[in-house]
């Protein structure tokens, strides 16, 4: 089979560009407010004026998130779990997405957003309870404006445009925020709510970590433009952000959400960020990606840069870093004491809330696996 002509740059190269004068390539173009460094930068159209208890507080939210995730793992790889899906890497896209949402704002998640959920004060023992299989999300979403996680790739950014519609309707002045990955542009789903909000102008922000790798596929198996100009193509605006910065993700997001409460329509903002674990706990990251690339992307940690920008402009101290620290270790060995007392449920208690009302496919499944735990006591 011949091979077909390339007829345009990948999503890398179309980013990528050599400077033959030095050699080098040039980094994505983003909203940047905070280097790797920890550098503090501006940009013409995003800025943000945080007072130094807030940088704090952000240092702090990611360090716990980052624990909350660390705890998680442990304890699926000692059975404790059945499978966790880590945010290693992506805290700043999330903590930053997160704190912008206001009280009256609508969030809805992948199975990945455990910062967005601390965000939303959700227990982070209750994102444990459905990998751990007692419940199937312990939340409510009406009382943290956070729905609960959705497993199925891309169906989640339907529900939310259909919130946010149903928000516009009542004149409510809320936002919706939808999460999802660079493998989930690829869906018909989010194609599908792309052109639900456009047409409607509805109050959301599609909010898409791109972390470059869909579970084994690399980014230019998804698209052969980046992820933020495919927004244009459905007649809203889309934006890329460095989404290893808290500060840029905080900035853009805000932005984003208050023109939708204005309604100014949706918004498509790409965070440009790198998923440093696995898949889940079941998959094996280094089977499809080199060693040197987690590596370069570790000299951009989200943590770090906040810790050094604290540092440099002396903001806090060695005794504020400690507290963190020592908190953050308080908080993994609470999680794991909880997680570990959490009561098996029942067998039947699957067949529960499966639906609102009696259904009778489900009262004749409850029954037959019922006979079927009962042959085993009469053994």
């Amino acid at each position: 089979m011949a091979i077909p002509p390339k007829l345009a740059p990948t999503a890398q190269e179309w980013h990528v560009t050599a400077d033959a004068s030095r050699g080098a390539a040039a980094p994505p173009e983003l909203v940047q407010l905070l280097t790797p460094e920890g550098e503090r930068v501006e940009h013409p159209d995003y800025d943000i004026d945080l007072k130094p208890e807030e940088v704090r507080s952000l240092y702090r939210d990611l360090v716990l998130v980052r624990r909350i995730d660390l705890e998680a793992v442990a304890l699926q790889r000692q059975g404790e779990l059945g499978i966790w899906a880590s945010l290693l890497g992506q805290e700043a896209a999330q903590i930053g997405s997160g704190r912008a949402l206001t009280d009256a704002d609508m969030a809805f998640p992948t199975y990945r957003e455990h910062g967005v959920a601390w965000c939303r004060d959700v227990d982070p023992v209750k994102l444990l309870g459905l990998f751990r299989g007692v419940n199937h999300g312990g939340w409510d979403p009406r009382e943290h404006n956070f729905h609960l996680y959705t497993i199925v790739i891309g169906s989640q950014t339907l529900h939310a445009v259909g919130y946010a519609m149903g928000v516009q309707r009542d004149d409510a002045p809320s936002a919706t925020i939808a999460y999802f990955g660079d493998g989930a542009t690829s869906q018909g789903d989010v194609n599908e709510s792309f052109i639900w909000a456009s047409v409607f102008n509805a109050p959301i922000v599609f909010f898409c970590q791109n972390n470059q790798w869909a579970i084994s596929e690399p980014l230019e198996k998804q698209t052969r433009i980046p992820l933020y100009r495919r927004a244009s193509g459905f007649g809203f605006p889309g934006i890329r952000v460095d989404g290893n910065d808290v500060f840029a993700c905080l900035a853009v997001t805000r932005q984003a959400l208050k023109n939708a409460r204005e309604g100014q329509g949706p918004t498509l903002i790409e965070a440009y960020t790198y998923r440093m674990g696995a898949h889940t706990t079941t998959d094996d990251p280094t089977r499809y990606r080199v060693a040197s690339e987690l590596e370069a992307w570790k000299l951009k940690d989200p943590i770090e840069r906040v810790k050094s920008y604290l540092f440099k402009n002396e903001l806090a101290d060695q005794a504020f870093f400690d507290s963190v620290e020592a908190e953050a270790e308080q908080l993994g060995a609470d999680l794991r004491r909880r997680c570990l007392a959490m009561p098996d449920p029942a067998p039947l208690d699957i067949f529960d809330h499966v639906y609102a009302e009696p259904h009778p496919l489900i009262d004749e499944e409850r029954a037959q696996y019922a006979a079927y735990l009962e042959g085993f006591e009469q053994r």
